[in-house]
């Protein structure tokens, strides 16, 4: 059969696979960080994440490949059985990972199942534990050719620089002032709200305020003085009003254009602009205002990104509570016990009022100082604890809990409600929390979050509750679950009951709000009465004639219960 050709043979063109010295290569783990946002999962690292990648490479199962060790494979077109003997010949091979194509989770899957050419994951990851390789889960969307191209990039690059770091904090900026500085004709330096110079471009007739201030990477003290005295940095701190700044030759300043740097109303720093001996491009101003809107994003994001290992661990915690990873992995990066208890505590916005006028880098800002409120309070109870974000909620994992889950689930409900009340006094935002019940070991954790997730939407009925867990509200979660299968299962409903809500709306008499009274009341007409502010004897009426137009039998306890289950249903629906 072809997918069981040896892949031990002929050499692809470009790579020399001759008998020499193992070239230097990169942790896998490096790897990872500097592919940046998240392309692929890891499904599995028996090893760890710290066994080196010297090369990369495309294997077609109907091509006679060499792999070595060192290699970075990327599996293309294997499917099922083949796939796993696949595998384990390239782990025996001792190729350090091996990279597969994962197909699209099924329609609104709550929790997102990686599969591979329509076979389940959890095969192939359960033979690469065994075969000791690291199995690494692609994106379906990404192309095998670009991925492989970006990642021997990453190796050649990181064998270039040798023992250098996987990038400079500060290159987004740097290459954003020599960007303005092409469009404005001048020369640029970015600095933060105390002055501190955070990037520059490059570029020859520099004043002395220039010259100083990148020396120094601050502006000295006493021009500082001068432009507080102009009124320039209240200018700054103002708007996003162009502040031009007149040549002054006694004091070694030439023309200058500078413009605030905002997030909202937060001042985050300025763009300066210095004329050389040709004038500032004509649309200098225009452009300088644009670049102070596009760097805002840049320096929230720097300012309070966190470490490239942190956001690593990030990732491996988002890719855990999707049950895309293996939890070994996650374990082998932040030292926790994978057959350890753990739960997921959840926080979600509330209202946010204001929030969709508010600019992008003011969003942002907020979002990034609730995760770091999060991971301060969490931290402090358990050294271990991780945090991150998924799809606009905050999520907890607490590992390394003991067996007593009822006394640590009421712990982390005190610790959530202290998240909540800090959210709302130091940051002016109201959230929801909802904690997860234990797991028993790690790999769980997806679970716990689930229960989490199924707890906040819960919530949402329940302005004045901030705080929950699943016994909280068990019965609420139970019945929204119940209206969701309502819905998507047409076959499961009554139509004299969908009879009677078309009745209702075409006629405006008021049946169902009735009926959905009087049931919820046990039958007690005074009392369903009393809530709708009507007469006894009027909701009596209705509820009869109610029973008349759809032919339910009241006298029926299956039919009441039922009827009660499709009236809320049809009550909860979105309007067309």
């Amino acid at each position: 059969m072809p997918s069981e050709a040896p892949v031990t043979s002929d050499v692809p063109a470009g790579h020399d696979r001759g008998a020499t010295e193992p070239r230097p290569g990169v942790p896998l783990r490096r790897l990872l960080l500097a592919l940046g946002d998240p392309v692929l999962d890891v499904a599995a690292a028996p090893e760890g994440l710290d066994v080196q990648v010297d090369n990369v490479l495309i294997l077609d199962p109907e091509d006679r490949t060499e792999v070595r060790g060192g290699d970075l494979v990327l599996l293309i077109g294997a499917r099922g059985g083949s796939a796993r003997r696949l595998v384990r010949r390239i782990a025996e091979q001792g190729a350090s990972a091996v990279a597969v194509k994962t197909g699209a989770p099924p329609e609104g899957s709550p929790v997102r199942r990686p599969r591979v050419g329509g076979d389940d994951l959890a095969p192939l990851r359960a033979e690469a534990q065994e075969a000791g390789i690291a199995l690494l889960a692609v994106r379906p969307e990404v192309r095998w050719d670009r991925f492989q191209a970006v990642c021997q990039s990453i190796v050649d690059d990181a064998r270039l620089l040798e023992d250098g770091d996987t990038g400079e904090a500060d290159g987004d900026l740097f290459s954003m002032a020599q960007t303005i500085a092409r469009l404005t004709g001048g020369l640029v330096s970015i600095e933060d709200s105390a002055s501190r110079v955070l990037a520059y471009s490059s570029g020859a007739e520099v004043d002395e305020l220039r010259r100083l201030s990148v020396l120094g990477r601050r502006g000295p003290e006493s021009y500082l003085a001068l432009l507080r005295e102009w009124g320039v940095f209240a200018r700054l701190r103002a708007g996003e009003e162009v502040v031009r700044i007149d040549e002054h030759p006694d004091l070694g300043i030439r023309r200058r254009l500078a413009v605030g740097i905002h997030a909202g109303d937060r001042p985050l720093g300025a763009i300066w602009v210095q004329e050389g001996s040709r004038p500032l491009s004509e649309h200098a101003e225009e452009a300088l205002l644009g670049a102070a809107r596009t760097a805002a994003l840049q320096m929230i994001r720097q300012r309070t990104r966190a470490s490239a290992g942190l956001r690593l661990r990030e990732d491996l915690l988002s890719s855990l509570l999707e049950g895309r990873i293996d939890a070994a992995a996650l374990a082998d990066t932040v030292e926790v016990h994978s057959r350890r208890a753990a739960l997921v505590a959840a926080f979600a916005p509330v209202g946010e009022e204001g929030q969709e006028r508010a600019d992008r880098p003011e969003r942002e800002l907020r979002r990034r100082r609730f995760l770091d409120l999060v991971s301060v309070h969490t931290a402090a109870y358990r050294r271990s604890a991780l945090v991150t974000e998924l799809n606009g909620r905050v999520y907890a994992l607490l590992p390394d809990l003991t067996r007593d889950g009822d006394g640590v689930e009421r712990t982390v409900m005190t610790l959530c409600g202290r998240i909540v009340e800090a959210a709302r006094s130091a940051l002016g935002l109201r959230v929801r929390a909802a904690v997860g019940s234990p797991v028993r070991r790690l790999a769980d954790a997806p679970d716990s979050r689930a229960e989490a997730d199924r707890v906040l939407e819960a919530m949402r009925g329940d302005a004045d509750r901030e705080v929950a867990s699943i016994e909280d509200v068990r019965s609420r979660v139970l019945v929204r679950e119940t209206l969701a299968l309502l819905r998507e299962e047409p076959s499961l409903r009554d139509p004299r009951v969908s009879r009677l809500v078309e009745y209702d709306r075409d006629g405006g008499a008021e049946l169902v709000r009735s009926l959905s009274a009087y049931l919820e009341a046990f039958g007690d007409a005074r009392a369903a009465a009393e809530r709708l502010h009507i007469h006894p004897n009027t909701l009596r009426y209705r509820v009869r004639r109610a029973a008349e137009v759809s032919g339910i039998d009241l006298s029926d306890p299956g039919e009441r219960l039922f009827t009660q289950l499709q009236l809320l249903m049809e009550q909860e629906r979105p309007a067309p």
